[in-house]
């Protein structure tokens, strides 16, 4: 697995053979990235369910200026630290190595807003409704921000939120959402 695009293009990202992890394949990437671009440049980053951290990765190598890597999987925090490492990644990588619940308090605790959210977690649960839940009561999404959300079948509900863009690539769904405006 390697850097699809930005300054760290070519390069290589360590852990796509980690036990529970699903990396977004790199057809998506490209493609989400592109359509993102605008605000990744110079923005504060959340890859919620980081894995590979592929999607946070992305984001650095494309002008993001922070990016918080959150996975309660040691391994994950392991390999997303090794691959910044090693490819002398000079933007501002932050870990937290916990559930997602407790990682969306600590942002809400520390006043955090953000301008990209990834969520992407396990296709079999039902974190991303509660996850947007919490984003929008506690407003970590800054006014003119986006939610990137994966998902195998349609199983949450984004209240707040309004539908901005969707794509289908295979089995997967990509959607992004920006807060809706009150």
């Amino acid at each position: 697995m390697r850097f699809i695009s930005g300054k760290y293009k070519g390069k290589k990202i360590e852990g796509y053979n980690i036990v529970g992890t699903r990396p977004t394949m790199n057809r998506i990437k490209e493609s989400l990235i592109a359509t993102i671009q605008p605000y990744i440049k110079n923005g504060t980053i959340l890859d919620l369910f980081a894995g590979t951290g592929a999607l946070g990765l992305e984001a650095l190598s494309n002008g993001a200026k922070v990016c918080y890597f959150v996975d309660q999987n040691y391994k994950c925090i392991q390999s997303i630290q090794n691959t910044i490492k090693q490819n002398e990644i000079k933007e501002l990588a932050i870990y937290l190595k916990m559930d997602y619940q407790k990682a969306l308090s600590k942002c809400k605790e520390e006043k955090l807003k953000f301008d990209v959210i990834f969520l992407d977690p396990p296709y079999e649960t039902h974190y991303i409704s509660s996850a947007l839940s919490f984003i929008k009561t506690n407003a970590l999404l800054k006014e003119d921000g986006i939610v990137v959300c994966e998902y195998e079948k349609k199983t949450m509900e984004a209240d707040g939120f309004c539908l901005w863009k969707e794509k289908k690539y295979g089995s997967k769904y990509i959607e992004i959402y920006k807060s809706k405006q009150n």
